[in-house]
């Protein structure tokens, strides 16, 4: 595989990778001095266009719309309005949120779930299209097999899913997928383990090595779930330890950072603590474990909403922008742009207008909340209302 570009780091004083040198063995005399080297980033043939198509994503105003929850997943959602758990329900609810004129301007990608049978393939199809249409980039999810319990830890999981990553990649860039996501959790009430970090961190890596070498941009998201009730400053510690982790074998495995996005949880108390920050003290402790953690050559950081409110993931988005960031800080939001959607349409065909309709409202708001311009006035009382779930899976 060509070596398509270099990248130097001084071992003795990078932070982001671990702390530890790639000059210097782990267990060497520390009297020989650190040396700086040269390591060889690859991403095969494709290198140019997992650039462009981060730059794309990442564009000025836009972000992602994340529509890749299980079907039991949306199986609750519909549930919630109550719609039975068809897949023509399913399809319906989908199509409207691709279908909705004008989308394009505020979001550059959707992430859907790819499965494989014949019946949902063909309902993805109609969604593919209709992404196209858009002039939506397209993203592939599932290349993941979903997470199981971790042997060792404290009560932690792992994700599948590494075993014929390469066929399935390619098989959806061909398909017109041109970045994929893979999402592993970490609890903080569970620890978290050293080892459970470390798995996730790995696991993330040969991934986003994988799918590079195929032509997908990899969306790279350890998720720090919300569950427990501690204060910022511990989720600050662990977001810190978790971004060093999957920093240092996103180098090991020779992932052109150029050609990742990432999809963080923001850096907030965890959802039974007592005190709740304002969106000004998330921003600063989210922005100071970015700037620790991540390398300015990323392109974008496009973040979850992890069960906060529409309103309170736009909020603490725009507070994020108020000031120069060296990354494209944006959303990638499934929940904080549906919820209302959902709520509007009931799965009434004569709804669907004003259901899109609110869709735009929810995808313009956090537009301009990534341009640092959003204001809250003006809010439904719906878009306020929190969507945390506690043991959340999908």
């Amino acid at each position: 595989m060509a070596s398509v570009t270099f990248a130097k780091f001084n071992a003795s004083s990078s932070q982001w990778i671990g702390q530890q040198s790639f000059s210097q063995r782990q267990g060497s005399s520390a009297r020989f001095p650190a040396r700086r080297v040269s390591v060889p980033i690859r991403a095969g043939s494709y290198s140019e266009e997992l650039v462009q198509t981060a730059k794309t994503v990442a564009s000025p105003g836009r972000g992602i719309l994340a529509i890749d929850e299980s079907n039991a997943t949306c199986g609750k959602r519909l549930a919630s309005i109550g719609l039975d758990n068809t897949e023509p329900n399913r399809q319906a609810y989908r199509q409207l949120l691709l279908t909705t004129p004008g989308l394009g301007e505020y979001i550059s990608g959707a992430i859907l779930l790819r499965k494989h049978c014949t019946s949902q393939q063909l309902m993805e199809r109609s969604l593919w299209t209709a992404c196209v249409k858009r002039k939506l980039c397209l993203a592939s999810k599932l290349i993941r097999y979903g997470l199981v319990p971790l042997p060792g830890s404290n009560n932690e999981s792992w994700c599948q899913g590494l075993d014929g990553l390469a066929s399935r990649s390619a098989e959806y860039y061909k398909q017109g997928a041109r970045f994929a996501k893979w999402r592993t959790v970490v609890s903080i009430p569970c620890g978290p383990s050293a080892l459970a970090v470390k798995e996730a961190a790995w696991g993330l890596a040969r991934y986003a090595a994988i799918s590079q070498d195929n032509g997908l941009v990899p969306i790279v998201e350890p998720e720090i779930l919300l569950d427990g009730d501690h204060p910022i400053d511990r989720t600050l510690e662990v977001a810190e330890k978790v971004w060093s982790e999957v920093f240092f074998y996103l180098a090991q495995n020779n992932v052109l950072f150029e050609g990742i996005l990432l999809k963080p949880s923001m850096v907030t108390p965890g959802a039974e603590h007592k005190e709740k920050a304002s969106p000004e003290t998330i921003a600063k402790y989210t922005l100071t474990m970015l700037r620790r953690r991540v390398p300015p050559a990323v392109p974008g950081i496009m973040f979850l909403s992890g069960g906060q409110s529409e309103v309170e993931a736009t909020l603490n988005l725009n507070a994020m922008n108020q000031s120069p960031n060296p990354w494209h800080v944006s959303f990638s939001y499934a929940r904080a742009l549906q919820n209302t959607v959902l709520k509007t349409w009931q799965g009434h065909p004569e709804n669907v207008e004003a259901a899109q309709k609110s869709l735009l409202v929810r995808a313009k708001a956090n537009s301009l909340a990534q341009l640092g311009k959003y204001s809250a006035e003006g809010e439904s009382e719906e878009a306020k209302k929190g969507m945390f779930v506690q043991g959340y899976t999908y």
